[in-house]
């Protein structure tokens, strides 16, 4: 089974705690701080691998950790850091964030490694701590957190061409004539279940690489069958071609299918309904045409034709007139001359991880004090030296930026009233 999307967990590694500690040595009686500081967290890292085609091996791993940081030591011993994780994906895979369903990284084009997530820092020993005033400080700074994600990765193929049509009007044939792909070919009517490519060599050309996305039905844009996950594959590329059975072997009329799919693909993703595109008139080696000398090729080519949509008329069992074809893409591509879709980034994981970091400010009326709470809180504690009078105003700075001396003043807090944070009280003033 092909696999073009699946959902994991991701966790970058906490930064190692800092050291309390002091030199305890003989004929040393008052040995300073001498708290290492902890390692770093590993980070969490992608990186395209050639040799993968699909995401099938998420769908039996769906957590990767990377290592924590080792706390200090005492004698200035450094914590040693943790491993990154390193994550291969293949080229094309999106990269999103599960909730949001924002993209975070395009696996594509030159994009072949990106540090996902960071790992925490480590936090400073107590050594860093002592000043002329404060020579035996006994606290030290704690490392970093880890971060954590939900991702959404889905693998978009990437191709030049993509075909497109109902199922069984050829496409499968037509790919394994041009290319060397060879798809499963069989007259059914469910459909070839993942996107085969293969690279078409014209001679004094290029060359380019097409796609057979699988044969889309009614509705395939409000997911009916396998609708999303076949409509996906398309975004990429650059030109569509549009294969028809001009033979209506299967009872239906062409110019509707043609109007049809291009209805999905419109609803899908208006831009790519605006992808230049080709006709494929297929199967004429099989076209009835009546006493009057009307068949259904006449009839795409007068609907299609005035509206600038070039019309094929091709055999791919036998080969007549795909020629032709083929080298009018090329010159449709060479027109565009542009690189392959590639997604921007709408989400950014520091960022967020900062901004979602809650506090709280209440008013205990039991303790008769104002309790100011929460991770960012916490975390920004453990990184001050509020001993010093620097590392104190740093603290109220950051206090008055954050919001939080409007969010006290408007609970009706005076000077002098006392406000906890976890384990400090201080007394307010102005």
């Amino acid at each position: 089974m092909f696999a073009d999307r699946a959902r994991i967990y991701v966790r970058s590694g906490k930064g190692g705690d800092g050291s309390v500690s002091f030199r305890r040595e003989k004929y040393v009686p008052n040995g300073g701080p001498d708290g290492g500081d902890g390692g770093h967290g590993g980070d969490v890292i992608f990186v395209v691998d050639e040799g993968l085609n699909t995401l099938i091996d998420f769908r039996h791993i769906r957590k990767y950790k990377a290592e924590d940081g080792e706390p200090g030591s005492k004698r200035n011993c450094r914590g040693k850091d943790g491993n990154d994780i390193v994550i291969k994906v293949p080229a094309g895979t999106v990269i999103r964030e599960a909730e949001s369903g924002q993209v975070i990284t395009d696996m594509s084009g030159d994009n072949k490694r990106v540090v996902l997530l960071k790992g925490g820092k480590g936090g400073n020993g107590n050594q860093h701590y002592a000043t002329s005033t404060m020579q035996a400080p006994k606290y030290a700074q704690p490392g970093q957190p880890a971060q954590e994600l939900e991702l959404v990765l889905e693998l978009k193929v990437i191709a030049d061409v993509g075909l497109v049509g109902f199922p069984n009007v050829g496409k499968s044939t037509f790919l394994s004539r041009v290319t060397n792909a060879r798809p499963k070919i069989a007259n059914y009517h469910f459909t070839t279940l993942n996107p085969n490519l293969g690279v078409v060599d014209l001679e004094g050309t290029g060359g380019f690489v097409i796609a057979d996305i699988p044969g889309l039905i009614e509705g395939a844009s409000e997911g009916v069958g396998l609708g999303h996950e076949f409509l996906r594959h398309i975004e990429r590329t650059k030109v569509i071609i549009h294969i028809v059975d001009a033979a209506g072997t299967e009872g239906r009329n062409p110019v509707q299918d043609i109007y049809v799919i291009n209805r999905e693909l419109e609803a899908y993703n208006p831009d790519i309904a605006q992808r230049p595109q080709v006709i494929a008139a297929n199967k004429i080696d099989s076209m009835f045409t009546d006493e009057e000398g009307n068949n259904f090729l006449k009839e795409i080519q007068a609907e299609f034709e005035p509206k600038g949509i070039k019309v094929f008329p091709i055999s791919a069992v036998s080969g007549e007139g795909v020629k032709e074809l083929l080298y009018e893409v090329d010159r449709m591509l060479a027109d565009i001359g542009e690189a392959p879709t590639v997604f921007e980034q709408e989400y950014f994981p520091e960022q967020a991880a900062y901004s979602e970091e809650p506090y709280t400010v209440t008013y205990s009326e039991e303790d008769d004090e104002y309790v100011v709470e929460g991770p960012r809180i916490e975390k920004m504690l453990g990184y001050t030296n509020l001993e010093s009078e620097k590392g104190f105003r740093f603290f109220q700075n950051f206090l008055k930026e954050n919001g939080i001396l409007d969010e006290l003043e408007a609970l009706g807090i005076q000077e002098g009233d006392t406000v906890r944070m976890y384990g400090l009280s201080f007394a307010y003033y102005k």
